[in-house]
């Protein structure tokens, strides 16, 4: 399991409670608190956090395969969604459905606490150098400053 800070701005933004269980396998399970200030008319959770979840589910099991030395980086991303999600605790999960050396298949979906599958989606990864991410990320921020 890597060290993830709950104190982070985004986890906090987007509900994180707690990493549950991340497997060398290529399996990750995130718990999330879907608040009232995420949903939109009839309080139904916005599709936008309901992906970041299954897509943050997605990386963490990447980031379990392959450890901290990738950034796992969205090429493709496809969510469907079955029942509206409400406020409370959501279950996350991601899996890896194909790896490769340098692009990925991975699987996911979103659970109610009874085990009721709230949304599915499918994503297409690539395994990016954390170091190289970095590089970029850095020379990028230097030159917007």
């Amino acid at each position: 399991m890597t060290e993830t800070n709950l104190d982070d701005p985004l986890y906090r933004h987007m509900g994180l409670k707690r990493i549950v269980a991340m497997a060398p396998e290529g399996k990750a399970t995130l718990e999330y608190e879907a608040r009232p200030e995420m949903c939109h008319s009839g309080g139904v959770v916005q599709g936008g956090f309901i992906t970041g979840w299954i897509d943050a589910a997605m990386a963490h099991a990447a980031i379990a395969k392959h450890g901290t030395g990738i950034t796992p980086m969205s090429l493709e991303l496809k969510v469907s969604f079955f029942a509206p999600t409400r406020p409370g605790l959501v279950i996350a999960e991601g899996w890896v459905e194909r790896d490769g050396r340098r692009t990925a298949f991975y699987e996911g979906h979103l659970k109610a606490p009874d085990g009721t599958v709230l949304a599915k989606a499918t994503s297409t990864i690539l395994l990016a150098d954390s170091a190289r991410v970095q590089k970029a990320s850095d020379a990028a921020f230097e030159k917007s400053s």
